[in-house]
């Protein structure tokens, strides 16, 4: 019985010590807990209800609207214009209701986009929205929006879309909008505004360049949601700012005029005021409608525009590099004065000249010609001549001087600037030393010679006001008044006397005359070989013929303004190019018979600029139909 008695004793003691132990533990476990909670209720309260805060309240960024971009005149040439737009909230659908499907049914959306919204549910975080559908009509807008009790998280939203009044007529200079790209996303170091269904980036043209000015500042819409994302009210909202306006030198009526008068031609126009360098048309056509890329491109008129053998994807102002032909010489002219040549000395042109084994003809026989009568017809063999006794290093420095092959600060993404060849250079780039061929092309710009159309303009725009005029696109860009140019204002007298000939005695261009009383205009042709004598022909397959160019000035006695004009494989200068000039020229002065002109061609042509988009594009979609198979 002791036994028994020492034993129970001793297992009391035991459990009483578990037991101790125990509730030390417990006790201690439990001293932590109340601490921990002590800590994170006290020390950590300000954190934690801002993440309980984040949680409860959602901030739905709200993209601000495009600045505008505006002409000289104040017309605006990119605006912002209403638009309608649905969108769902993941977070905000019923698990059990297949609002997806209801919304496609209401929009007559087709399966691929269906499948394209549910594959963008299922991979959707947060609160951002997906969009459903894009510039929707107002009948279906409405149709949604009569439903919304009805459908759980879709939004219909009213705002504001990229238009171009002018379409093709400034799609190269403006470029156009489009939904940001993986790439820039990442550029921009995952910018949440990018990714709101509905916003929009520069993508091309001045719309890309000026992106910083153009954007504006995004706002934000709180909200109050419950755990589930479900809507509680709405809080106070951040405005956003819109983009800053943007004035171009660009007048809108020329813009739109020279686009239209250009008619079916491939090519480029520019046009200068004399007095500023202010860039007043900058025109490549063919030409894409930036509303269609805004907007989202189908994919039938993105292979009709990538398939044209005109390339209307390609801005031909900034991009396009051509030989200058004839348009160079005014600029050798004043070269060969600067060097010594007597502007009276005679070369005789019998139809070409030799130049060591090869025999380079000219356009006709000329007879005796004098540097002024060599402008005025365009004779080859003068400045054959003339070029091989002359100092090639000087006489490339003063055309690249007035405009050709020089580089231009202007604020267009991607630009190309051509080539003016010299001694120096082609030593570095081909290690040959220069022949008497090289300066015979190059006195003709042919050979090497490659410029864009903006220099185009710029060389007469340089002769005719005797200053290194540089062009201007904004008018926000404010410039020191440029210098008179380094030469002799005798010398600048005589060829500004020449090109007056050009168009105004037994020229070139006499056909294009000015139809304006006392007013003249001054000018060159050029006619720019593309292939050898023996392939190309001016009658023949179009990507054969030589392109046509055309420089000019007005008024010839006081001038105010210069335009460069290049129509690819146009032919002959003085019939492609010229008579372009020609009706630009007099739009600037007499906008009545400017359009006098121009309405008996368009109706010859089978409509607007416009009317002829629309056919082509329906001609393209009929026959891509019927080449279908099945």
């Amino acid at each position: 019985m002791k036994h028994m008695r020492i034993t129970a004793a001793h297992q009391s003691i035991t459990f009483s010590r578990r037991m101790l132990l125990l509730g030390g533990a417990q006790v201690a476990v439990g001293g932590l807990l109340i601490g921990r909670m002590g800590y994170l209720s006290i020390a950590q309260n300000e954190k934690y209800q801002l993440l309980s805060e984040s949680n409860r309240v959602q901030l739905i960024p709200v993209p601000p609207r495009r600045g505008w971009i505006i002409d000289r005149n104040g017309k605006p040439i990119a605006i912002n214009r209403a638009s309608f737009r649905v969108d769902i909230i993941p977070q905000q659908l019923e698990k059990d209701r297949d609002v997806v499907s209801e919304v496609a049914r209401l929009l007559a959306l087709n399966e691929d986009d269906v499948e394209r919204i549910r594959r963008e549910l299922s991979e959707s975080r947060g609160f951002q929205p997906v969009s459903v559908a894009d510039n929707v009509s107002y009948d279906k807008y409405a149709a949604v929006t009569v439903r919304l009790p009805d459908l759980p998280g879709v939004q219909a939203n009213r705002g504001y879309s990229r238009y171009y009044p002018d379409g093709p007529a400034v799609a190269h200079l403006l470029g156009y909008v489009g939904t940001a790209n993986a790439k820039e996303y990442e550029a921009e170091k995952k910018n949440p505004l990018l990714i709101i269904p509905g916003f929009k980036i520069g993508k091309q043209g001045l719309e890309k360049s000026l992106e910083q000015h153009l954007r504006g500042t995004p706002g934000g819409q709180r909200v109050e949601v419950t755990a589930r994302g479900k809507l509680v009210k709405e809080l106070d909202p951040k405005p956003d700012r819109s983009g800053q306006t943007v004035q171009l030198t660009i007048d809108q009526g020329l813009q739109q005029y020279a686009a239209r008068r250009m008619g079916d031609q491939s090519g480029a126009l520019v046009a200068m005021d004399v007095a500023s360098g202010d860039m007043l048309a900058f025109v490549s056509m063919p030409a894409f409608d930036p509303n269609s890329f805004s907007e989202g491109i189908g994919r039938t008129e993105w292979k009709m525009l990538s398939q044209d053998d005109h390339i209307p994807l390609l801005n031909k102002v900034a991009q396009g590099l051509y030989p200058s032909g004839s348009t160079i010489k005014p600029a050798m002219a004043l070269a060969f004065l600067e060097q010594g040549i007597d502007p009276k000395r005679r070369v005789v042109c019998n139809g070409g000249y030799q130049i060591g084994n090869r025999y380079f003809r000219c356009d006709a026989v000329h007879g005796s010609m004098d540097m002024r009568s060599a402008v005025e017809r365009s004779c080859n063999t003068y400045f054959w001549a003339t070029g091989l006794i002359t100092d090639p290093e000087k006489t490339t420095e003063m055309v690249n001087y007035l405009g050709y092959g020089e580089e231009f600060d202007l604020p267009l993404p991607t630009q190309r600037f051509g080539t003016m060849p010299s001694p120096k250079w082609l030593a570095k780039k081909y290690e040959r030393k220069w022949q008497g061929y090289d300066s015979a092309n190059t006195s003709i710009g042919q050979g090497y010679v490659l410029i864009n159309p903006m220099q185009l303009a710029v060389m007469p725009a340089r002769l005719a006001a005797g200053k290194l005029l540089q062009p201007r696109l904004l008018t926000a860009d404010r410039r020191k008044p440029p210098p008179d140019l380094n030469v002799d204002p005798a010398h600048l007298a005589i060829v500004r006397d020449a090109m007056t000939a050009v168009v105004n005695e037994r020229g070139t261009a006499v056909a294009s005359k000015l139809p304006l009383d006392g007013v003249q205009m001054a000018g060159k042709t050029g006619t720019a070989q593309v292939f050898r004598l023996g392939e190309r022909g001016h009658q023949g397959t179009w990507a054969l013929r030589d392109h046509a160019l055309f420089i000019a000035f007005a008024p010839a006695d006081k001038p105010r303004y210069a335009i460069g004009c290049l129509i690819e494989h146009g032919g002959f200068g003085a019939s492609a190019a010229a008579p372009i000039v020609r009706d630009s020229m007099t739009y600037l002065f007499d906008k009545q018979k400017a359009f006098e002109a121009l309405d008996p061609l368009e109706k010859q042509w089978g409509g607007t600029l416009a009317e002829r988009n629309a056919r082509q594009l329906a001609a393209f979609k009929a026959a891509s139909q019927a080449t279908k198979p099945g």
